[in-house]
């Protein structure tokens, strides 16, 4: 007995390192923060999109001012995005054809201001990825929008005292003839308005955690 005490220990001991080993290796792949809430830094977060112009053509453009939460959860089906955009922050590096995008035909900003991106519930497509069938409402128009994300991962130089700040990138596709954007571009939309995205979406976000998911 005293000889396969030790022994015994050691098991234990490896037994316990095995599995802070393998929890470990769960995490990594899980590929998440810390369950929390995320709050999102609209000074480090930006918002691209690209535009199909006459069909060979593209147009690029930015919203400057994004905000909302993100919710990450130990359940897949709890975590989900609660995003702002300001309308009238877009820019394409040109005035005049900014100040028409923002107009009743587009964005029609005076009317509705912001747009909103909602949804709950993810699911992995990749072993970095995830999505997220989230709600895009533009001009009042609701539609489901795929959101293919993945978590870049956590600042290393945060200092003590301060939130963890977590990193993601997104994207998705959309098409402006289903928010009601048609004048002046027959061609993208074709005979067809649904049959193809026309606007290639990538969002850049960083996040600080706001409060712990139980």
């Amino acid at each position: 007995m005293t000889l396969n005490k030790p022994f015994g220990l050691l098991g234990t001991g490896a037994l316990i390192l095995s599995m802070c080993a393998a929890a470990s290796t769960q995490e990594v792949v899980q590929g998440l923060p810390a369950a929390g809430t995320y709050a999102i830094d609209p000074v480090h977060s930006f918002t691209y999109f690209g535009a199909w112009h006459h069909i060979v053509g593209l147009v690029r453009g930015r919203f400057d001012k994004v905000t909302g939460t993100i919710t990450v959860s130990k359940d897949p089906a709890g975590c989900g995005v609660d995003i702002s955009i300001d309308s009238a922050s877009i820019s394409t590096q040109e005035s005049e054809r900014d100040e028409d995008l923002r107009g009743p035909d587009f964005f029609d900003v005076k009317k509705y201001p912001a747009m909103t991106y909602r949804g709950r519930g993810i699911h992995r497509v990749s072993a970095d990825s995830w999505r997220l069938d989230g709600s895009l409402t533009i001009r009042g128009v609701t539609k489901v929008v795929p959101l293919t994300f993945s978590f870049n991962g956590l600042f290393p130089d945060t200092r003590a005292g301060k939130p963890a700040r977590a990193a993601f990138h997104g994207s998705a596709a959309t098409k402006r003839g289903d928010f009601g954007m048609t004048r002046d571009n027959p061609m993208e939309l074709g005979s067809a308005p649904t049959s193809r995205p026309d606007v290639a979406i990538e969002i850049d976000v960083e996040a600080d955690a706001a409060k712990e998911v139980r």
